[in-house]
């Protein structure tokens, strides 16, 4: 599963960003601020609606075609968007495909925009869903990503995600499996 940084690694993806975005930055008006981050948690619910099919291309479309893209996640990072890819597709061949009814819903979504061209999301959430036994399971996790707006497009440069510990998970899954009888 995919999951977002912390500590040092979220520092390094900040400097990222504002390396990347230019001079122009410091003066937004928090009017600017607020539809900029209204716009990426638009983007980003609407990615991850998994009531629509192809699920992997979307979720991919978040990315750019070109350039690096750095994603951490299960105690791994890769470098290109080809290998985010195949992680994205055999997460959705093994975990995705076998959950029956998903919902992804954001718990929290939290942005930084750190210029017109840059932002940084940390957010959680969860995913309810019926496994291939028909039993209530749920994964969640954080993500973080840095966000660049290239030719008028907002996409992902560097990410960080990170699973809910299961010790943790457990209680709430029991809770909701409990809410759904």
């Amino acid at each position: 599963m995919r999951t977002p940084i912390c500590g040092t690694a979220l520092l390094i993806a900040t400097l990222v960003a504002v390396g990347c975005s230019g001079s122009e930055g410091g003066t937004l008006r928090p009017s600017e601020r607020a539809a900029i981050a209204d716009s990426l948690k638009h983007l980003v619910t609407n990615t991850y609606d998994l009531s629509k099919p192809d699920a992997v291309a979307r979720m991919m479309s978040l990315y750019p075609a070109e350039g690096p893209v750095i994603s951490a996640n299960s105690g791994r990072a890769t470098t290109t968007r080809a290998a985010l890819q195949s992680q994205v597709e055999t997460f959705w061949q093994y975990v995705g495909s076998n959950m029956r009814s998903p919902r992804w819903e954001w718990t929290s979504m939290n942005f930084d925009v750190l210029s017109p061209n840059a932002a940084v999301m940390t957010a959680t959430y969860q995913v309810p869903h019926l496994n291939a036994h028909n039993m209530p399971h749920t994964i969640s996790g954080a993500w973080t990503a840095v966000f660049v707006n290239r030719g008028g497009r907002w996409v992902v440069i560097q990410e960080h995600l990170s699973d809910t510990p299961p010790q943790v998970a457990a209680p709430a899954q029991a809770d909701t499996s409990a809410h759904q009888h």
